[in-house]
């Protein structure tokens, strides 16, 4: 699952990097095209983030969409961060298409021994901050910038947390669709 979201991620940074949305101006001796090989390991980490929490805090998912509604809307959300570059940016319909068919969706997970519950959009929207927050640390300290910090380092625009918001879904719903497989097939 690591190397699956190496790949993603990397496929991701180096058509963004391509495209001029943001860039990594040091010197590296691991870059592709520019992109040094540590941005794929940045997604990668997201999905080895979901995969502990997942084991740790024993999470379960009370009704989950099926398959497949899943799957498509994880491949169109990947879909819109590059097509949107010679299309309409679809971000906001996906995201009302993630609130209608997560609505009633929830994530149980368990810390001290306690069961506690939280509606699944809402885990999203904290995950995607927290990766924004992250992020402003990262541009500050130089690992990567947006045009607008290319003269001096400010904040990353708050519409970022939509951007972060939409990958967490899709590394979510990869871990959830074959957390799921792998349960039927035990």
């Amino acid at each position: 699952m690591i190397t699956l979201f190496h790949v993603i991620g990397l496929a991701l940074e180096l058509f963004k990097v391509h495209m001029g949305s943001w860039s990594y101006p040091e010197e590296g001796y691991a870059k592709i095209l520019g992109v040094p090989l540590y941005s794929g390991f940045m997604y990668a980490s997201v999905a080895s983030y979901l995969c502990q929490a997942w084991r740790r805090l024993e999470v379960e998912l009370v009704r989950w969409p099926s398959f497949l509604i899943v799957v498509p809307l994880a491949a169109a959300i990947y879909l819109n961060f590059f097509t949107h570059h010679y299309w309409f940016d679809i971000r906001w319909v996906l995201s009302g298409l993630v609130i209608i068919v997560f609505w009633k969706s929830w994530v149980i997970y368990e810390i001290n021994g306690t069961q506690y519950r939280m509606p699944i959009v809402f885990s999203f929207t904290l995950i995607g901050f927290f990766i924004w927050v992250a992020e402003n640390i990262a541009t500050f300290f130089g690992a990567w910038e947006y045009p607008n910090q290319a003269d001096a380092w400010s904040i990353v625009h708050l519409g970022k947390v939509s951007s972060w918001l939409l990958l967490v879904i899709v590394s979510f719903l990869i871990v959830a669709t074959l957390k799921q497989v792998k349960k039927i097939s035990n």
